[in-house]
C-alpha cells in the first residue's frame, strides 16, 4: 500500500453501517500519487498525498 513520504498518511479503517445497522469493515485509501520533486537539485520520484502536493505548489508560488 502506497504511504505519502512526506507526512506518512496512508489511510484509515472503519464500518460501513447499513440501514439496517449491520457493520462491515472497510478501508479508505488516501490519494497517494507518484511525482517528481526537485530535492537538492535533483529530480527525485515520490509518493505524495494530494494535500502534500497542493501544499507544495502553493510555497513555489508564493516564494
Amino acid at each position: 500500500m502506497a504511504r505519502c513520504q512526506i507526512c506518512a498518511k496512508a489511510g484509515q479503517s472503519g464500518n460501513n453501517v447499513s440501514h439496517s445497522k449491520r457493520h462491515t469493515r472497510t478501508r479508505w485509501h488516501a490519494n497517494v500519487q507518484r511525482k517528481t520533486v526537485i530535492r537538492d537539485g535533483k529530480p527525485t520520484k515520490l509518493y505524495m498525498c494530494t494535500r502534500c502536493l497542493r501544499t507544495e505548489n502553493k510555497a513555489m508560488m508564493k516564494g
